[in-house]
C-alpha cells in the first residue's frame, strides 16, 4: 500500500544513573569512592534508503523508543551506552517537527541522515565528586532524559519527468510502453490511485525516471476527485509531460482539457505552473484526432507531439524529445544522485513502485 504522509512519535533513550560505591579490598583500608558513570542513552536517527518507496512500514506502530543507557558500576566501571535506533525512510522524505512545523531535514540523497531525538547523558558516579575536602562523597547524578517529539514525515518522489493529464488520457499506458513498469490499466477514470515510477532507457547508457500521477479534474486544488494530494510528487521533477486525449469520448475537448490541467497546476503552486512542459497529444490512431491536434497546437502556441500509446506511433520521437529537453535543463546534483540510486533500485527489485 502506498503511504506518503504519516506522523510518528520518537523518544531517545535515558542516560544511566551514576553509581555510589566504595572500594572494598583486603589490605586496602579506606579505598575511597569508585562509583562509575552511567552510559549515554541511544539517539533516534532517520536515514534515507533507495529500496523503499513508501512510508507504509510506519503504519504498524507510531511510537519508536531508543535504548536506555546502563547504570554505572563499581570499580570505576562506566555503564554501556544505549544503542541508537535507526529508522529507514525513502529518499525524498521531508522530516518536520509536528509542534513547531519546522523542517528538520529534507532527505534527498541515499544515505542522508538526521538525528531527530538525542539520547540523554549518563549521570556521574560518586568518584566524580571526590575532592581533598570531600573524600567520602555519597553523591551521584541520575541520567538525563532523552529528547522526545512528534514528527511529520512527508514523501515526495524524486523523478525527472512527471506525467500529468485528465483521467483516461492514457498516462498509465504511456508509462507501460516507455518503460518496464506495469501499472494498472482500465477503461474507467481514476485507474491510477497512487504515483507510479518507471525507467526510460536512453542513448549512451543514459536513463531517466518517469512519474505517472493520478488524473486531475477541474477543482482538484479544492479536493475534487483525488484532489491535489499527489501533486507534491511532481514538485521535484525537472519537467512535466502534459498528456492530452486528442479524441475523448466525452467532454471536455482537448483544448479545454489542456487548460483545465494547467489551471489546476497553477492553483496548486505558482512554481509548478511555470515548470517546463512537453505537450503530447495521445490516441492519434482514432478518427478525428488529426483535426483536434491542429486546434490544440493553435491553443498551446507551440508544436505538440502526436503519439498513440496503444499502437506505438511517435513513441521513439517522444523518447528522443524527452532526453533532448532534459539535457537543456539544469540539474540538481543531490536529486540526480538520488535518481541514479532509484534507477539501480528499480532495476534490481522490479520496474514498478
Amino acid at each position: 500500500m502506498f503511504k506518503d504522509e504519516i506522523e510518528i512519535f520518537v523518544r531517545a533513550g535515558k542516560g544511566g544513573r551514576g553509581k555510589v560505591s566504595f572500594r572494598r579490598e583486603k589490605f586496602v583500608p579506606r579505598g575511597g569512592p569508585d562509583g562509575g558513570d552511567g552510559g549515554h542513552g541511544g539517539s533516534v536517527v532517520l536515514e534515507a534508503k533507495n529500496d523503499l518507496d513508501t512510508l507504509y512500514h510506519f503504519t504498524h506502530t507510531s511510537r519508536y523508543l531508543a535504548e536506555e543507557g546502563e547504570g554505572g558500576g563499581a570499580a570505576n566501571c562506566t555503564g554501556r551506552n544505549g544503542q541508537d535506533l535507526v529508522l529507514y525512510v525513502p529518499t525524498g522524505t521531508i522530516v518536520r517537527d509536528r509542534e513547531r512545523q519546522n523542517v528538520l531535514k529534507d532527505l534527498k540523497k541515499v544515505g542522508d541522515r538526521v538525528v531527530v531525538a538525542r539520547g540523554g547523558r549518563g549521570g556521574k558516579g560518586n568518584k566524580f565528586f571526590a575532592s581533598p575536602t570531600h573524600q567520602v562523597p555519597r553523591r551521584f547524578q541520575p541520567g538525563e532524559k532523552g529528547e522526545e517529539r512528534w514528527l511529520e514525515l512527508e514523501l515526495r518522489l524524486i523523478a525527472d519527468v512527471g506525467i500529468v493529464g485528465l483521467p483516461n488520457a492514457g498516462k498509465s499506458t504511456l508509462l507501460s510502453r516507455l518503460s518496464a513498469a506495469r501499472p494498472k490499466i482500465a477503461d474507467y477514470p481514476f485507474t491510477t490511485l497512487k504515483p507510479q515510477l518507471g525507467i526510460l532507457p536512453g542513448p549512451e547508457f543514459h536513463s531517466c525516471v518517469l512519474a505517472d500521477l493520478p488524473g486531475l479534474i477541474e477543482g482538484a486544488h479544492e479536493g475534487h476527485g483525488l484532489g491535489d494530494q499527489f501533486l507534491k510528487h511532481v514538485e521535484r521533477t525537472r519537467m512535466l509531460l502534459h498528456l492530452v486525449d486528442a479524441c475523448p469520448l466525452a467532454p471536455p475537448a482537448p483544448v479545454e482539457a489542456y487548460r483545465t490541467v494547467r489551471a489546476e497546476l497553477a492553483a496548486y503552486s505558482a512554481t509548478l505552473g511555470k515548470r517546463p512542459e512537453l505537450v503530447v497529444a495521445n490516441k492519434l490512431d482514432l478518427p478525428g484526432s488529426e483535426e483536434a491536434l491542429k486546434d490544440l497546437e493553435a491553443a498551446v502556441g507551440q508544436p505538440v507531439l502526436a503519439i498513440s500509446a496503444v499502437t506505438g506511433r511517435g513513441l521513439e520521437e517522444l523518447a528522443r524529445e524527452i532526453f533532448r529537453r532534459l539535457a537543456e535543463l539544469p540539474t540538481d546534483r543531490a536529486s540526480d544522485e538520488s535518481k541514479v540510486s532509484r534507477v539501480q533500485s528499480l532495476t534490481s527489485n522490479g520496474p514498478t513502485v
